[in-house]
């Protein structure tokens, strides 16, 4: 010891010179003598002390002492089984909904993504405004970060239009869906196949290399789990694709980086000038050098990009924002998971509350027991010992059903085909969840028993063991306690119910809103053909053979062709204006749909001027297009737009009409400016998806188009249908599944709170039976009675209900993301919510307040 201080001493001296070494030495070694000398003076009491508690301890430890303490508990509970039904079920509820949010939550915010150092993982976005392509980099960008950068083990991207797919050959042509990415894109995820290899780099330089990685999904599904299908042929779009490997089954591309949709198989994308070409397709993901941190990568790209804009000015599509993957990947579903999580465990929270309130009204009833024992000789320790095991077994058979209910939950999610949230497919209890579980029940049974068991084992003198005979009788400390526990569940329910009214009205709100086009009776093909055309000119036949066709099906009153439907997909493309000079990155960004000529028909979305694409729109006649009308009000501000043009890749198109605004991004959303360019006059497209209005149900059409897709081209799968009104309900999806989980999260909390008013205000009457027949043999009426009672109970909830207010502004505050058309602090909802609880409340004293009005005066106080 002395030679450290003398170390210690000599290295102080460096730094702070003689004399505030000196000083600092004679207070070390001032304290270090102090504690020696009381060391020294209490270690004999000490060592007593603790022979006598460790025996004690290894006594209560001991799995004979453990296993009384279980028996005496069981044979307690046994007494009353009412109490342990009740307390299962509540308890099972309250475990069950925090563990199925846990389980919901673990895959995306709390593990790992499931890469090598997914830490390491780092979403290179580009710093633009507006769709999903102004996120999105050039192919350049991509190439001249992997030369220039040097904190990156390696960077690759993904085409972020999925493409479609006709794989024939082996039964029904099926369609699949595909997304092109870099050849070293597992690499740099660091995602191994199971089967086969990846992409090499002579695969990946050539655009539309003909070799596939199929998902595992799809090679189970399509193949059967065929083994040897690694260095086979398919026939994909009528041309033969080597299989170069198997994605894992814990790699599912659509789960992680597009959640709702599904991606069947990986194909190349070459980085090249060509691809370049495309403008804005691009997602980059890089993986951080070990020696490299986020902030250092950060600065170096800020420099790399000064650089590049420099060497070439006109540069356009230049940016890079760096974040964490999985950040990125969570996103938006942050918010809503912790908002589900806080009202799980306010749900548990009121069980708690309403359990240790149901106890301590049993230990009222036994506190002779208490005494009978500690006049025996048991120790307090001992008697709390064995009240709160009690409290651990009610939990413990709670935590049973829980993971029962949890489990229900999770496969329901996982399973759910309508909710678009990230990893939900890889949601389920596992063993991370089932210790959470036993946690969750272990603190839930602690925090139900310490309180009754603290009551119930203070004993006193043998008068007190004599007046425990006589009266059953809590405290005033007891009935306090009882009722400060009830004002807390009611503000717990009162927050839950603020939160969910405004989310419920928020979600109304966004229902409402005004989509620009009738998804109702709207039904969409995707239709892709693997034939190859000579002319443009008949491939345009082609697609008017499939309108035509369509068409004729009975039932069927309107068909059109489209390459990006609504809410289905994002994209931007650039335009200039005709007599305006602008530079490149000066351009008009709008939204691009390419349609036939009845599409705006056949969904209903309205044709404010000007006219819309008839037969006559040709390649051999003037190029036409349509905008929307934010568009109209935002390039052309107050001017006459139709007529005017519009310069894409120098080629003039005529404005020949104004339609309404469509939400193709989100509900919430903007429209934003919007084009529509005919199909016939517009190559620039990719996959295309035939719609069809129909007043009969989709089961009724649904053969019938499947024929006359078909008749025109045999090799076209026809399977894969969808209705405009699912499209909707799955963006939408995650508010719903969080709005139903809160919902029934603020239901459960005010059935329990109501519980809970009722079982302390019913204690109440009973054991205060004896004062009330006072007051009645002293005049009071039984009107007067009921009243005591009722205004005791609205004032414990009113009390509840204005806490809860002041809780749910905050918790609204920190929901304000997911609310649309309404302020956190909606006056009607803060008002309606609390008279809505004092109205509960009422109903739930109303019977405890009767019962209270009958008693029987005469026989309570000749009762011994």
């Amino acid at each position: 010891m002395v030679g450290d201080l003398l170390e210690d001493f000599y290295n102080v001296l460096a730094r702070k010179g003689f004399w505030r070494a000196h000083a600092w030495f004679w207070w070390q070694a001032l304290w270090l003598g102090l504690g020696y000398c009381v060391f020294r003076f209490w270690q004999p009491l000490e060592h007593a002390a603790r022979a006598l508690e460790i025996e004690r301890m290894l006594e209560a430890l001991s799995p004979q002492g453990l296993m009384s303490d279980v028996r005496h508990a069981v044979r307690a509970l046994r007494k009353d089984l009412g109490l342990v039904v009740f307390a299962t079920l509540i308890t099972g509820l309250g475990v069950g909904a925090t563990t199925a949010v846990f389980s919901v939550m673990k895959p995306l915010l709390i593990e790992p993504l499931p890469f090598v150092e997914s830490d390491r993982l780092v979403w290179i976005a580009n710093q633009g405004d507006g769709g999903l392509s102004s996120g999105m980099s050039r192919t350049s960008n991509l190439r001249d970060f992997r030369e220039l950068s040097t904190s990156f083990d390696g960077l690759a991207g993904y085409f972020a239009f999925f493409e479609s797919y006709t794989l024939t050959g082996s039964g029904e042509p099926e369609r699949l869906t595909g997304v092109a990415v870099t050849d070293d894109f597992l690499r740099v995820l660091g995602v191994e196949p199971m089967l086969g290899r990846g992409f090499t780099p002579e695969e990946g330089a050539i655009l539309g290399s003909p070799a596939v990685i199929l998902s595992h999904r799809l090679w189970e599904r399509s193949f059967g789990g065929d083994r040897s299908i690694v260095g086979q042929s398919l026939t994909i779009n009528g041309s033969p694709s080597v299989v170069a490997g198997v994605l894992p089954p814990s790699f599912d591309f659509a789960s992680y980086f597009s959640p709702g949709s599904r991606v069947d198989l990986l194909t190349t994308f070459p980085v090249t000038d060509q691809t370049d070409a495309w403008g804005n397709t691009l997602s980059i993901i890089g993986r951080l050098a070990p020696e490299a941190t986020l902030e250092g990568a950060r600065a170096e790209m800020a420099v790399i990009l000064e650089q590049l804009q420099g060497a070439d000015p006109e540069r356009w599509g230049l940016g890079a924002a760096l974040t964490p993957l999985q950040r990125v990947i969570s996103g938006e579903h942050r918010t809503s998971l912790l908002l589900l999580f806080a009202a799980a465990a306010s749900v548990l929270l009121i069980v708690c509350v309403n359990l240790s309130s149901l106890l301590l009204s049993k230990g009222i009833r036994r506190r002779q027991e208490m005494f009978l024992r500690a006049a025996l000789g048991a120790p307090r320790a001992r008697l709390l010992r064995l009240l709160m095991t009690e409290s651990l077994l009610l939990a413990g058979c709670g935590a049973l059903l829980g993971v029962g209910l949890a489990r229900l939950i999770t496969s329901a999610v996982a399973g759910s085909s309508s909710v678009t949230i990230p990893l939900l497919s890889s949601v389920r209890v596992d063993f991370g969840a089932l210790v959470f579980s036993c946690l969750v029940a272990t603190g839930a049974g602690l925090a139900v028993g310490i309180l009754p068991a603290i009551q119930a084992s203070g004993v006193g003198s043998a008068g007190e063991l004599r007046a425990a005979g006589r009266t059953l009788t809590s405290s005033r400390r007891s009935r306090w306690l009882r009722e400060v526990l009830v004002v807390a569940e009611v503000a717990v329910a009162c927050a839950l119910l603020v939160v969910g009214a405004l989310l419920i009205q928020s979600f109304t709100k966004l229902l409402a809103v005004d989509l620009g086009f009738q998804p109702d009776e709207v039904a969409a093909w995707p239709v892709d053909t693997g034939q190859e055309f000579e002319t443009y000119g008949e491939r345009v036949a082609f697609l008017d053979s499939l309108l035509e066709a369509a068409d004729a099906v009975p039932g069927v009153s309107s068909v059109g062709l489209v390459d990006a439907i609504p809410l289905g997909s994002s994209r931007l493309w650039g335009f200039g204006v005709a007599g305006r000079e602008l530079e490149r990155d000066e351009e008009l960004a709008m939204f691009p749909h390419v349609v036939s000529d009845r599409y705006l028909e056949t969904m209903g979305i309205s044709l404010l001027a000007g006219r819309g694409f008839t037969d006559a729109d040709t390649q051999e006649t003037e190029p036409v297009i349509l905008i929307n009308e934010t568009a109209a009000n935002s390039v052309f501000p107050g001017q006459e737009a139709i007529g005017q043009a519009l310069l894409f890749r120098d080629v003039k198109l005529r404005i020949v009409g104004i339609v309404a605004d469509v939400k193709h991004l989100a509900l919430e959303m903007g429209s934003g400016p919007e084009v529509y360019l005919p199909v016939a006059q517009t190559g620039d497209y990719g996959s295309l998806d035939l719609v069809v209005r129909s007043e009969l149900p989709l089961d009724a059409i649904r053969g019938g188009v499947a024929a006359a897709i078909r008749s025109v081209d045999p090799s076209m799968p026809t399977h894969d249908v969808r209705t405009m009104a699912h499209v909707v309900d799955q963006s939408v999806s995650p508010r719903r599944f969080t709005l139903t989980l809160l919902s029934g999260f603020a239901a459960v909390a005010v059935l329990l709170a109501a519980l809970g008013i009722y079982g302390v205000l019913s204690y109440s009457v009973a054991e205060r039976s004896r004062e009330i027949a006072i007051r009645m043999a002293l005049g009071e009426s039984a009107q007067q009675v009921r009243g005591r009672v009722l205004a005791r109970t609205l004032g414990l909830a009113g009390l509840g209900a204005v806490i809860g207010v002041f809780l749910s502004m905050a918790a609204s505050r920190f929901a304000m993301a997911m609310l649309f058309g309404i302020g956190a602090t909606d006056t009607g909802t803060l008002l309606t919510i609390p008279l809505l609880l004092l109205a509960v409340a009422a109903l739930a004293g109303l019977l405890p307040a009767l019962r209270a009005s009958k008693v029987d005066a005469l026989r309570v106080l000749q009762a011994p």
